[in-house]
C-alpha cells in the first residue's frame, strides 16, 4: 500500500491513478486525512508533499520519524522546491527521495520501485562489529546494547557498509546499490546520509571511513593497526 500526500487534486489523482495500474495506492488532500488513515493502516510507502493545508510536510516527516511504529516507513518528498537547499533540508528531516514538480510518471513509478525494493527482508542472523550490531531481518540497528532509530535510507547505508567491510566504497556504488538507479553528478544526497549516520551511531559513527577523493569505507577499531 502506498500513500499520497497532495493538496493539489489533479497531481494526486494522476499519481493514484498511475500507481494502481500495478499496486495499490491511495491518496489524500490534508494532512489530518492523512494521519486519521495511517492510525488504521500502514503503508509501505509515503509520498509527500511539503506544501500542505494546516501542515506542511516536512513536519510530517519529522513527526514520522520520530515515532517507532513509522520511523521506517520509506518517505519520498514530492515537491515544487527543488532547490539544493530545499533537497538538503528534506533529506536531513528524514526523507528517504526527493522528487521535484514536474516530474514524469515513468520515472515515478522507476523511483518508486526502486525504495519498494530496499524494504524487502534480507535473510541474515545479523552482524557485529565492535559496539555496533544490526539485525537486516528485523531492522534493528543497535550500539552498546540500545536501539539506534534509523531511517530506511541510513539502515541500508550501513547493512551495505558493513556487508563490505574494510572495502572502499564510492558515492556512486552507494547511490546504485541503496537507491536503486544513478543520480545525474548529484553525490550530496551520500554525504548527507552519511553525516546523520554518523551522527546516530554515537560511539560507532567513528567506524564509518571517509576515504578522500572517494568515497566511504567501514573498519571498526580492531582494523586499526
Amino acid at each position: 500500500m502506498i500513500y499520497i500526500v497532495e493538496d493539489d487534486p489533479s497531481i494526486r489523482e494522476l499519481v493514484v491513478y498511475t500507481l494502481n495500474a500495478t499496486m495499490e495506492a491511495v491518496g489524500f488532500g490534508t494532512p489530518e486525512a492523512f494521519w486519521k488513515a495511517l492510525d488504521n493502516r500502514l503503508p509501505d510507502l509515503i509520498l509527500l508533499d511539503i506544501m500542505l493545508p494546516g501542515e506542511d510536510g516536512l513536519s510530517i516527516l519529522r513527526k514520522l520519524r520520530s515515532n517507532r511504529k513509522t520511523g521506517q516507513i520509506p518517505v519520498m518528498m514530492l515537491t515544487a522546491r527543488s532547490s539544493e537547499y530545499d533537497k538538503v533540508l528534506g533529506l536531513d528531516s528524514g526523507a528517504d527521495d526527493y522528487l521535484p514538480k514536474p516530474f514524469g510518471m515513468m520515472e515515478l513509478i522507476a523511483r518508486v520501485r526502486a525504495l519498494l525494493r530496499r524494504t524487502q527482508k534480507e535473510e541474515s542472523d545479523g552482524l557485529r562489529s565492535g559496539c555496533l550490531h544490526v539485525d537486516p531481518e528485523r531492522h534493528i540497528a543497535e550500539v552498546n546494547g540500545e536501539t539506534v532509530t534509523l531511517t530506511l535510507k541510513e539502515f541500508e547505508l550501513l547493512l551495505y557498509l558493513m556487508q563490505n567491510k574494510g572495502l572502499v566504497l564510492t558515492r556512486e556504488q552507494f547511490l546504485n546499490r541503496v537507491w536503486g538507479y544513478t543520480f545525474d553528478g548529484e553525490n550530496r544526497t551520500v554525504d548527507v546520509h552519511i553525516r546523520t549516520l554518523r551522527q546516530k551511531l554515537g560511539d560507532a559513527g567513528r567506524y564509518i571511513r571517509t576515504v578522500r577523493g572517494i568515497g566511504y569505507k567501514f573498519e571498526d577499531d580492531t582494523d586499526e593497526e
